[in-house]
C-alpha cells in the first residue's frame, strides 16, 4: 500500500475558491498538471499525485473576532516523492508554496514508513532526568550571561556562582561562538572545575550546555573534541543550521551526550497568523523526530512572549507518548482511492496505525519555556507543565539583589514551596532569597 505524509495549511483569502486552491496544491506541489496529461500518462504519474484530504471553510470572525475568511486545507503527498530526510519533506510541501500568498503550515504528520528513518532524541527527558538523578521535580537552568569577550577567570566565575545556587543545568549564551579567549575544550575544563567545587556545597549533579558553533562541515568533530574534554551537554542553534544537521548530530554513535536545541532565529518563521510554520510544528513535532533532547521556546509569561495555547501546543508535541495519534498518518487503501481525474480528488479515508518499526517509542524532549523568567512565575509555569519542565532563568538568576547565588537558591525555594502548595508569600517568611527575590520581581497568578 503507498505510503503518506499529510501536510496541513490555513489559507487566508477573502474570494478564493478553496477546493479548487487546494486541488491546485496538491498537484502543482507533486505531477505539476494532470487535466493536460494523456490518459497513458495519468497511469504511470498517478501514484505521484497528491491528494486533497479535506477543506474546512471559515467565514470572517468565525475563528477570532478579527480573523478573515480562510480554510484549513490537508494534503496527503506520496512518500515516494521525496528521501527520508526533513529538508527534503519540508521543501515538498512548503518550498514554494511559502511564497504563495496568505498560507501557513500548521501541522505535518508522517507515513510509518518515514518516521521510522528517524530515532528521535538519544536521551529525552528520562535519559537526562537519570543522568541527574533527580525524577520528582522540575529542573533549573540558569543561562551565561554577558560573556562575550570575557576571559576564562570570567567563565569560571560566573559559572561557580550559578552552579552553586543549585541548578540542574547550565547554558551558554546562544552567542558565545568559538573564540580565543574561551575555546570550547577549555571552557568545557573549567566549568566542569567549578560543577564539582559546587557540588560539594549542594550535593547535585550538573549538566553543563556549551554552545556547539562553527562550520558545518566541522559540527561534529567540534562536539567530539568537546565530549572529549568532558562535556556532557551541548547546545544547538538548530534553525540557523537545519533540522537535517540535528538530526545527523544527534544519530552519530560518538556524540554520547544530549542536545539543547535553541530556538533563535524561530520569530522570522512563527509568530503571524498567516505565514510561516506554527511554532507547535517548528519547535515541537520538528526537533523532537529530529533529535533535540530538550527544547527552549518562548514562554507565555516573560519578555518575549507567546500565546499561551501555542505555549501548550509545543509542551503537548514534546511530550506526547501516543504517537500513532499524533504524528502518524496512515490512508487506508490509498492506491484504491487515487483519482484519475483532478476533480475527483476529494478526500483519502484515514486511520492511525498502533505501531510501527520503533518509531511509536519516540522519546519525549524535554520542554523549557524561556525569556524573562523569575522565581515569582514558578507557580504559573508549575500550574501550567507541571514537573515535566525545566524552569530556565538569566536575569531573574543573575540580577537578584543578593546574588547569583541567592537566585538560584530563589528558584529552588520557589519551586518547593509551589509543590507543597505553598504560597511564595508564605514560603519567602523563611527564606530570605525568595523574600528578595519577590520584592524585586513581584508574584505572578
Amino acid at each position: 500500500m503507498a505510503s503518506y505524509c499529510l501536510a496541513t495549511y490555513r489559507c487566508y483569502d477573502e474570494q478564493a475558491d478553496f477546493n479548487k486552491k487546494a486541488q491546485g496544491i496538491a498537484v502543482g506541489l507533486t505531477v505539476g498538471s494532470w487535466t493536460e496529461l494523456p490518459e497513458a500518462r495519468k497511469a504511470q504519474m498517478k501514484q505521484h499525485l497528491g491528494h486533497v484530504v479535506s477543506v474546512t471553510v471559515y467565514v470572517p470572525g468565525e475563528l477570532t473576532p478579527d480573523s478573515g475568511r480562510c480554510a484549513d486545507i490537508q494534503i496527503a503527498y506520496p512518500d515516494l516523492n521525496f528521501s527520508r530526510d526533513l529538508p527534503a519533506l519540508l521543501v515538498t510541501v512548503f518550498g514554494k508554496l511559502s511564497m504563495d500568498g496568505k498560507i501557513k503550515l500548521t501541522d505535518l504528520s508522517f507515513s510509518a514508513e518515514f518516521l521510522a528513518a528517524f530515532a528521535g532524541p538519544k536521551f529525552g527527558m528520562r535519559g537526562v532526568r537519570e543522568l541527574l538523578g533527580v525524577y520528582d521535580r522540575p529542573l533549573l537552568m540558569s543561562i551565561f550571561k554577558s560573556v562575550i569577550g570575557q576571559d576564562l577567570d570570567g567563565i569560571r566565575e560566573q559559572f561557580y556562582g550559578q552552579a552553586a545556587g543549585g541548578v540542574d543545568l547550565v547554558k551558554d549564551d546562544e552567542i558565545l561562538f568559538e573564540n580565543p579567549l574561551t575555546p570550547i575544550e577549555k571552557r568545557v575544563k573549567v566549568c566542569l572545575e567549578e560543577a564539582a567545587r559546587a557540588s560539594e556545597r549542594t550535593g547535585q549533579k550538573l549538566l553543563y550546555a556549551t554552545n556547539l558553533t562553527g562550520s558545518t562541515s566541522k559540527l561534529a568533530d567540534q562536539a567530539k573534541k568537546a565530549i572529549e574534554a568532558g562535556a556532557n551537554a551541548l547546545l544547538f542553534n538548530v534553525l540557523a543550521y537545519g533540522f537535517d544537521t540535528l538530526s545527523e548530530l544527534s544519530a552519530d554513535p560518538d556524540i554520547t551526550v544530549p542536545i539543547m536545541a535553541h530556538p533563535a532565529m524561530a520569530g522570522a518563521l512563527y509568530p503571524s497568523h498567516e505565514y510561516g510554520i506554527s511554532a507547535s510544528l517548528l519547535l515541537g513535532k520538528l526537533m523532537r523526530v529530529a533529535g533535540a533532547d530538550l527544547v527552549l521556546f518562548p514562554s507565555p509569561y516573560g519578555s518575549v512572549v507567546m500565546p499561551r495555547e501555542e505555549n501548550l501546543a509545543i509542551k503537548h508535541a514534546l511530550l506526547t507518548p501516543d504517537i500513532s495519534k499524533d504524528y502518524l498518518y496512515s490512508p487506508v487503501e490509498a492506491a484504491e482511492h487515487a483519482p484519475n481525474t483532478l476533480q475527483a480528488s476529494t478526500s483519502v479515508s484515514t486511520e492511525k496505525k498502533n505501531s510501527h518499526g520503533g518509531s511509536t517509542a519516540l522519546r519525549a524532549s524535554f520542554p523549557v519555556p524561556s525569556a524573562g523568567i523569575h522565581p515569582g512565575l514558578v507557580p504559573l509555569i508549575l500550574r501550567d507543565f507541571g514537573t515535566d519542565v525545566i524552569v530556565n532563568a538569566g536575569g531573574g538568576i543573575h540580577g537578584h539583589p543578593m546574588g547569583t547565588i541567592a537566585g538560584g537558591q530563589a528558584f529552588r525555594q520557589a519551586i518547593d514551596a509551589t509543590l507543597r502548595n505553598e504560597t511564595l508569600e508564605e514560603a519567602a517568611k523563611h527564606h530570605p532569597e525568595l523574600k528578595a527575590a519577590i520584592e524585586a520581581w513581584g508574584v505572578k497568578s
